[in-house]
């Protein structure tokens, strides 16, 4: 599916916070504000991983403006159209937005104000409150245009800050000034501003010297004004860049590293062999190692640093199976006791780059282990990855892979032909390199077991092969929508029980990501989704609202009945899979950290125990990645990765989700002094640290 949490949640429609950045710098003053008037149409380009995805166009009549933005990417995309008047203040004053989002949900959000009084309405939510031409409105499925919007009237503000509706403020810095060079070569200056006070991370807006919109950038998403499209690449290493920057200042100040032995005291131990927790003991880190595990001390000892765990529980770091890492994710990953990614495929040049920053330490990230991502040539491609038109090209991709070394597995794609397989499987098995994807369109999941897939990629690209017709077409949205016809699935049908006697046989995995399916299938607009009620309530206002919002349009009461039907389908097919000992690994592909606490949760309905699950996410996946000697238990000798929280997750897997502290590589983190610069309200205190002198 290669849905992550940054494509769903922060783009649930338009305004594309695709990936996490930052800022640094001072205000601009908004002194010789350059007047000059808007055209009266703008046009500009949508891009994706460099690839022309969609338009914007933007039609003004004195304060009334029309926006027509649309884009489509692997297979499916989102539109609107806006109407938007401003007051003279260039604050809006009503906001009527139609269309759909990524996944088909439609959308109907409208704010306007009367007297004193501005009233809104979306999926999510409708409020109201007293307007005093001092506050603007957050519109949630707004285009990135809004982005310009809030950037004009937050230069108009002499502190560059306006209060926010539903809640919050609203922040401007400016970051970065550049040049570039439109298709006449004529020069363009641009400003480049950070937005803070929506999401969990900065968004950016390009402006000119006239101060209108050249461009909203982010590492990967890019919308620029027609005619600069060459320069999208130089706007999202631009946005990268500063990404990296804000990453690198936030692990300066949040890294420890103490030049003396570390004991965290008091603490008992998860051992995922016994699947008990050890009586209270005293665990000893030397640079990144396990050296000693001691009984509690009453004091700290000379020459040591001491961290007191208070009677909590020391649990090995846990594994995201299904990550696609960008800088925000690795740090979020690692605050939530998440010490190991595999990655199910990215751009070589965003991820070899950022391995580097994180085993440098100049960024706080996860273990990654790799996987090659080859996507086949069509209509409905990926736009990121590594792309092949005939077999022999995916071939030479997985060579490619093979020879550049590092790769656990490759990935396949739904766009790859699915008789490519078993000459990429050959390949990659030359190289010890795993094989691993969705089932290509027009494939069955018994062909692709047949022709050398390891692990499965989504359960539901399983499921589906038992549903639709050879012909239904899974590069677009019957991969979600197809899901319905699971309720009428009979497990114990001689298809089903083929395919599973097959993946026994032949000892087949699946990475079933479950919570992605839950979000999918059970989540209704204005409800806050089950799977982020315990951690809502901490989250930014944009977070909060996004929590509310569907994946996928339900049309009726029995459409909304059978997308339910077929999750709890799915658990009953997991639950059969788990019984015959068809291994599954958890992950999400929603970005890990908190999705992947609840990814852990869903494993418990398909017939694991607390002490089982824990387990499973982190002692079973150190052994299926190869890291078993080094990684997945608290012994001494092993590398010292694992979190602290104050409660017992054997009585309660949900102690889990509030982490005290984290140990990566022997580097020491607390996850309160890193939330707040997200906006997150911390879930613990920090322990008490006791330096040596």
């Amino acid at each position: 599916m290669k849905i992550q949490l940054k494509t769903v949640q922060l783009f649930v429609f338009g305004i594309v916070f695709i990936t996490t950045l930052g800022c640094s710098g001072q205000h601009h003053s908004s002194e010789g504000i350059a007047k000059s008037a808007l055209p009266e149409q703008e046009k500009f380009s949508v891009i994706f991983g460099e690839t022309d995805v969609g338009k914007m166009v933007v039609k003004r009549n004195a304060k009334n403006i029309n926006i027509d933005f649309s884009f489509s990417n692997n297979g499916r995309g989102a539109s609107s159209k806006e109407t938007l008047t401003l007051s003279e203040t260039g604050l809006p004053i009503a906001w009527h937005i139609t269309g759909k989002t990524v996944f088909g949900n439609e959308v109907d959000e409208q704010f306007g104000v009367q007297g004193n009084m501005a009233n809104w309405q979306s999926s999510a939510e409708s409020g109201n409150a007293k307007f005093n031409n001092k506050a603007i409105y957050i519109a949630q499925n707004a285009s990135p245009y809004a982005l310009y919007i809030y950037a004009k009237a937050l230069l108009e503000q002499s502190n560059h800050s306006l209060s926010a509706l539903p809640s919050g403020e609203l922040t401007l810095t400016q970051v970065e000034q550049i040049e570039l060079k439109d298709v006449n070569n004529t020069l363009v200056k641009a400003t480049i501003y950070a937005i803070n006070g929506i999401e969990l991370d900065p968004s950016y807006i390009a402006l000119d010297d006239n101060h209108h919109m050249l461009g909203y950038l982010s590492p990967r998403f890019v919308v620029i004004r027609e005619g600069l499209e060459k320069h999208n690449k130089v706007l999202s290493n631009l946005a990268a860049n500063l990404n990296a920057s804000r990453f690198e200042k936030i692990a300066k100040k949040a890294t420890h590293q103490f030049n003396t032995p570390v004991r965290i005291n008091n603490v008992r131990i998860f051992d995922p062999v016994s699947m008990q927790l050890t009586t209270p003991k005293s665990v000893l880190i030397e640079k990144n190692k396990i050296t000693a595990i001691e009984p509690v001390v009453d004091n700290a000892i000379n020459s040591e640093t001491l961290i007191e765990g208070n009677g909590g529980t020391l649990i090995p770091g846990l594994y995201e199976m299904h990550g696609h890492m960008s800088d925000n994710d690795a740090l979020l990953n690692v605050m939530a006791g998440v010490t190991s990614v595999r990655d199910m495929g990215n751009e070589i040049a965003v991820l070899d780059p950022l391995i580097d920053k994180i085993e440098s330490n100049r960024i706080i990230g996860p273990r990654i282990t790799k996987s090659g991502f080859i996507e086949g040539q069509s209509d409905f491609s990926n736009a990121t990855g590594e792309m092949a038109s005939t077999e022999q090209e995916a071939v030479d991709l997985v060579n490619m892979y093979g020879e550049k070394g590092g790769y656990f597995q490759i990935k396949i794609y739904s766009s790859v032909n699915g008789d490519w397989v078993p000459a990429m499987a050959k390949a990659a098995k030359k190289y010890g390199m795993r094989v691993t994807g969705h089932i290509p369109a027009f494939s069955t999941v018994d062909e692709m077991i047949a022709a050398g897939y390891d692990e499965i990629t989504h359960i539901n690209q399983a499921m589906l092969s038992w549903v639709l017709d050879r012909e239904e077409d899974t590069r677009t949205l019957y991969r979600i929508t197809g899901m319905k016809r699971f309720v009428d699935l009979d497990l114990n049908s001689d298809k089903v029980q083929s395919t599973l006697n097959t993946m026994v046989a032949k000892n087949i995995a699946v990475d079933p990501t479950m919570v992605i399916h839950e979000f999918g299938l059970t989540a209704r607009n204005g409800e806050t989704r089950i799977g982020t009620r315990d951690y809502i309530d901490n989250m930014p206002v944009g977070v909060q609202r996004s929590a509310k919002v569907a994946l996928l349009n339900v049309a009726d009461p029995q459409e909304d009945k059978a997308y339910r039907l077929a999750f709890d389908k799915i658990i009953s097919t997991l639950a059969m899979m788990h019984k015959k000992g068809i291994f599954l690994v958890p992950g999400t592909d929603l970005g890990g950290a908190f999705a992947l606490h609840r990814e852990l949760e869903l494993f418990k309905k398909i017939g694991l125990s607390n002490a089982e699950v824990l387990r499973r996410g982190s002692y079973d996946m150190a052994n299926y990645l190869g890291y078993g000697e080094q990684l997945g238990s608290i012994e001494v000798g092993k590398l010292a990765d694992f979190f602290l929280v104050p409660g017992n997750p054997i009585s309660d897997l949900g102690a889990i989700k509030t982490v005290s502290m984290v140990s990566k590589n022997g580097v020491i983190y607390f996850p309160s002094e890193v939330y707040p610069e997200f906006g997150i309200k911390p879930f613990t205190t920090i322990p008490t640290i006791i330096e040596s002198h």
